[in-house]
């Protein structure tokens, strides 16, 4: 069998993305895999991992929004922003109530801005922050601009030196939620750290989906169909994506890369709220039969569609 799909695998603490890669290369004995975003070794959940001819829609799952449940410690900070790092601060004490963190936990719905922590791998002046944080500096970071879709207090643990928050937040690609709890905790009035961070979704694929690399190695002993129960074909994957129908002779245009039109009366369903500006006019084409012709992208006029990502029959 020629693995082609979505792969999404539950991401142990203490393996990098790219380690989880590597890891499924030589479970499967193939190399064109790739993952869909990056997460930091202490942080568990959802990676989805595209194979094969997949791998092209590596760029539109990792646009989507990241789902994930966070705990929060109020009263010492680190230079990491979670426990990996070292203390820089520490509040003698705290005194905060649930009322006041629910107050405080509303301000951060919406657009909000962020400056990148110093261990993360934006770039300044060509150098990773985190290249220069091992090296003793601390550079100006200018803020980025992020989503907070929503964001859901889960428990409050106020009885103990240092309270904590576990909280359920929805976001756009690039938020760092180290910073979010830090932030959090400043708006409160403490220092404050992240503790804990599961990815509990992203692209749509949550924790039910995924697989251990445990399972992953187990499925390829039993074979092709115990492996195709994790495989989410490429176009399920992009779903978020709206579905538009063509016809025979289209289709064959399509294939060819071809400028194709819908008939005329129909119409292109709308895309998610959520979905990134520039990925609204996206398009997944179909043909006769269900069959999957590629991403396309509908055009000012609404009727016409340029291809963006063919798929060819398989040979």
């Amino acid at each position: 069998m020629s693995l082609e799909g979505v792969l999404p695998i539950w991401k142990p603490v203490q393996f990098t993305s790219h380690d989880v890669v590597a890891k499924a290369r030589g479970i499967l004995k193939m190399k064109r895999i790739g993952h869909t975003g990056t997460l930091d070794p202490m942080v568990t959940g959802v990676l989805p991992l595209c194979l094969g001819r997949a791998t092209r829609l590596v760029e539109y799952i990792q646009e989507m929004p990241k789902e994930y449940e966070a705990r929060l410690v109020i009263g010492l900070a680190t230079d990491t922003e979670d426990l990996t790092g070292s203390v820089i601060e520490r509040a003698d004490e705290v005194t905060v109530s649930e009322q006041q963190i629910h107050e405080v936990m509303k301000q951060f719905t919406g657009v909000i801005q962020q400056i990148p922590p110093m261990y993360s791998a934006v770039k300044v002046d060509g150098k990773r922050l985190y290249e220069l944080a091992r090296g003793g500096e601390v550079v100006e970071r200018q803020p980025r601009q992020v989503s907070i879709h929503s964001i859901h207090i889960l428990s409050v643990k106020l009885d103990v030196p240092s309270p904590e928050i576990v909280f359920r937040v929805r976001c756009s690609k690039g938020t760092y939620i180290r910073t979010l709890c830090s932030d959090i905790g400043r708006a409160l009035g403490y220092p404050a750290v992240m503790a804990e961070l599961v990815r509990t979704g992203t692209g749509g694929m949550t924790r039910t989906q995924c697989a251990t690399l445990e399972e992953l190695a187990e499925a390829k002993r039993q074979g092709d169909g115990a492996l195709a129960q994790w495989i989410i074909p490429a176009d399920q994957a992009i779903s978020f994506f709206p579905a538009v129908e063509v016809g025979t002779e289209e289709a064959v245009h399509a294939r060819q890369g071809k400028k194709i039109r819908l008939a005329v009366g129909a119409a292109a369903a709308q895309p998610a709220l959520e979905l990134p500006e520039e990925m609204r006019v996206l398009k997944r084409v179909y043909g006769p039969g269900a069959d999957f012709l590629g991403l396309f992208r509908l055009e000012e006029d609404g009727r016409t569609l340029a291809a963006e990502k063919v798929f060819l029959p398989e040979v």
